[in-house]
């Protein structure tokens, strides 16, 4: 039997390895509004292996504020999240206390944002070393991963408010 993960344990930065940000827009079913979506990972890539950056980012992430496993919270209804997501001239800014990045976002993903004004964020503790920068990610290995139940069980979720400078 294994014991939960606890937000006390100690981490460092470079045990996160590299942290990615990709995101998509789609319906979850025919016929329903479209979403945007945007995935933070990493690559696995820390010093002390992939396990040790799983577990670093989970505690990263309850440190933060998100709730692994749990379920999804709005970031509107929490004004101290540090948790925060700025969209602005085709460039979403998302920025956490341990990550900060920015993502070139396609048309429809900023359609779907400004459309729905908020976006559904989700924060992987899982290693996806496959899906580095620079290189496509396709459609399919995209859902592979987002749509695998562990992957989903494992991640925190939070439907963020979009920002904008203006």
């Amino acid at each position: 039997m294994t014991s939960p993960k606890s937000a006390t344990l100690p981490y460092s930065q470079a045990q996160l390895g590299t942290q990615v940000l990709i995101g998509w827009s789609g319906a979850s079913a025919p016929g329903e509004r479209e979403t945007a979506f945007l995935l933070a990972y990493s690559l696995g890539d820390g010093p002390d292996g992939p396990e040790a950056g799983e577990s670093a980012m989970y505690t990263a992430l309850e440190r933060s504020g998100l709730r692994v496993g749990g379920e999804t919270l709005d970031a509107t209804d929490l004004p101290n999240l540090p948790v925060k997501l700025l969209v602005q001239a085709g460039q979403a800014v998302l920025t956490l206390p341990h990550f900060k990045a920015q993502y070139t976002v396609p048309p429809e993903w900023l359609a779907a944002a400004r459309s729905e004004g908020r976006v559904h964020g989700m924060f992987a503790t899982r290693p996806w070393p496959a899906a580095v920068p620079g290189q496509p990610v396709g459609e399919e290995a995209l859902l592979a991963f987002v749509g695998d139940p562990d992957v989903i069980r494992t991640s925190a979720h939070c439907l963020l408010p979009v920002r904008s400078l203006g």
